[in-house]
């Protein structure tokens, strides 16, 4: 199985929701015929059940559980309308990967398997009394992490937790570094270009689909091999055709094997977060901008949202980011070229929709103005001609659309709280 495979493998195994469950279950039926095998003789009196109480006890546990499986289905459909009605259907992808919500489904199936197990080796004289007692301490730790479960999605469903959450999973992805997220370290700078006499072969993708990732260290050590330079031709996110080129092959005395260079770059039907902090933003702009449609017309929302979208691109414009990285092996030789995304790039996916759908709004106006400007006072100087550019495309916004002086006027005040906290001269 080639790393792509295993990647794309893990990326199910994460999303899915029925595999810890199905664990769950398995380990319930192995702990049951546990239970059943340990001696039970020297259990406290209290311990001890006559044959029709263990049967009632594990009968209405079973029944219960069945139960509450349902209601945390019932919520979970709830949750997918919500996110698809009013945030943004790409935060499915990160909510199916929830652990919280798999443990609270593998305890109700362990504990129905466990009780179901047990109930069908009750006897008139023979009771597994300590499976019993289990039985009962799983109902109280399932009854727990309901509630746990409960409280959980009850507040952090709002789109401004939601949107906290996404900021903060972006970053933790983009702080590793754009370089350290493809797997390996920049060595040998940003400005070897790769070999002369231009691309000697292709490499195309067979079924094509979204890069979901790409191994940089096995690409590296596969083009030191073959003494040539990999030159990865799409970013992590990007969309390849069926048939796309994805690497060029510069150099060397003999091209590698097309299969074992796609093996290392896996391709779905959807972007993921693990080599893709852009996406993270994508998300949040989507909830904004769903916010500022006319179905919804929620501009507050959208401002809030601003707020992590702001804190995001501060992390952004800490980061030294590049638009390509030549990554070279243990004696420093280029081998692999791959692209990033530079300042302008995350820049731009911040604030041009939520500029294009939000000018109507003063609120929107008003706090992209603030968030611009406080860019201008934390990023580098190299980086503050892009902020002057979103600044001065702004203020055209809203001088089209605002054609009475003194309307325009308040559109273009900076407010970090959209309407509410106007900024003064010191």
């Amino acid at each position: 199985m080639s790393w792509a495979s295993r990647f794309r493998l893990l990326q199910y195994t994460k999303a899915s929701l029925w595999i810890v469950p199905l664990l769950g279950l398995l380990l319930g039926v192995l702990l049951a015929e546990w239970a059943v095998t340990v001696d039970t003789t020297g259990l406290p009196a209290g311990w001890r059940y006559s044959a029709s109480t263990a049967s009632g006890v594990l009968t209405a546990i079973v029944g219960a559980m069945i139960a509450l499986l349902g209601f945390v289905v019932t919520i979970g459909v709830l949750v997918v309308q919500q996110a698809t009605g009013t945030l943004s259907p790409r935060y499915m992808r990160l909510w199916y990967r929830d652990r919280l919500q798999k443990a609270v489904l593998a305890t109700f199936t362990g504990t129905f398997s466990f009780s179901f197990a047990l109930l069908r080796t009750i006897e008139s004289d023979s009771v597994p009394d300590l499976g019993i007692t289990l039985a009962g301490a799983a109902v109280s730790v399932s009854l727990l992490l309901l509630l746990v479960y409960l409280n959980r999605f009850t507040h952090n469903l709002r789109p401004v937790a939601i949107a906290q959450l996404v900021g903060r999973m972006g970053e933790t992805v983009l702080v590793r570094g754009e370089a350290a997220v493809l797997g390996a370290a920049p060595r040998a700078g940003d400005t070897v270009p790769p070999a002369d006499g231009g691309p000697v072969a292709y490499v195309r993708s067979e079924r094509g689909g979204v890069i979901q990732a790409v191994h940089a260290d096995r690409l590296t050590a596969l083009a030191a091999r073959h003494d040539c330079v990999l030159v990865v031709t799409r970013l992590v996110g990007d969309f390849v055709p069926p048939g796309g080129v994805v690497v060029e092959v510069h150099g060397g005395s003999s091209a590698p094997e097309p299969r074992r260079v796609t093996g290392l770059i896996a391709f779905g039907s959807e972007r993921t977060i693990e080599q893709d902090p852009a996406f993270a933003l994508r998300v949040l702009v989507d909830i904004a901008v769903r916010a500022l449609s006319p179905a919804v017309n929620d501009p507050t929302t959208a401002v809030q949202v601003l707020n992590q979208i702001e804190a995001f691109l501060h992390t952004v414009g800490r980061t030294g980011l590049r638009e390509r990285y030549v990554l070279g092996d243990r004696h420093g030789t280029p081998r692999l070229v791959v692209r990033g995304r530079d300042w302008v790039d995350y820049l731009q996916l911040a604030v041009t929709e939520i500029r294009e759908y939000g000018t109507s709004s003063l609120q929107i106006c008003r706090r992209l103005g603030a968030l611009l400007e406080s860019l201008l006072g934390a990023v580098p100087a190299a980086s503050r001609p892009a902020v002057d550019t979103e600044l001065a495309l702004l203020r055209e916004s809203v001088d089209r659309a605002y054609t009475d002086p003194a309307r325009r006027t308040l559109a273009r005040t900076p407010d970090p709280q959209g309407i509410g906290a106007r900024r003064r001269p010191s």
